[in-house]
């Protein structure tokens, strides 16, 4: 087996299975006939930039780079649902009233999951100032946020 052979095998593993170590890893490649060693397969995880991240079942598994995007979003989602109580948009700004104490944790939020039409936040203790990344407006945003928010709700 090749390369590209074996990383398509690891990718449809771990997108398969609770993987959470080389060692289940290498296992699992072998259980299916491909000879690897603990080496490769260290090799391979950092090639592919496999990461680890909390299933369902609070255990930590490896996934392709991707999972932890889709983690972020699930977050930024979950923020706004929980935290935001209002939304208003002025020009390029977008403005977010949440429960008092909760505009940092929910601005952190915004930050981490790197919102491609959000700039940047600056929080209060219950506002939150949104600023869109061009072309989007502020409006758009805001919509944006307001769909989230709707979306946790039902």
């Amino acid at each position: 087996m090749n390369r590209a052979e074996r990383h398509g095998a690891i990718l449809r593993l771990v997108n398969e299975r609770r993987i959470s170590t080389q060692a289940e890893l290498a296992d699992a490649l072998r259980s299916e006939g491909h000879e690897v060693v603990q080496t490769t397969v260290s090799r391979d995880i950092h090639e592919l930039g496999l990461i680890k991240i909390r299933n369902g079942g609070g255990q930590l598994v490896y996934a392709p780079p991707e999972a932890a995007e889709e983690q972020l979003v699930d977050a930024l989602s979950a923020a706004v649902a929980q935290w935001a109580l209002s939304v208003e948009a002025s020009g390029n700004l977008v403005v977010v009233t949440t429960p008092h104490g909760y505009a940092s944790p929910f601005a952190e939020a915004c930050d981490v999951a790197r919102h491609p039409h959000i700039a940047g936040t600056i929080a209060g203790e219950n506002t939150v100032i949104l600023v869109a990344r061009e072309p989007a407006t502020g409006a758009q945003l805001a919509e944006e946020i307001r769909t989230q928010r709707l979306q946790g709700v039902a």
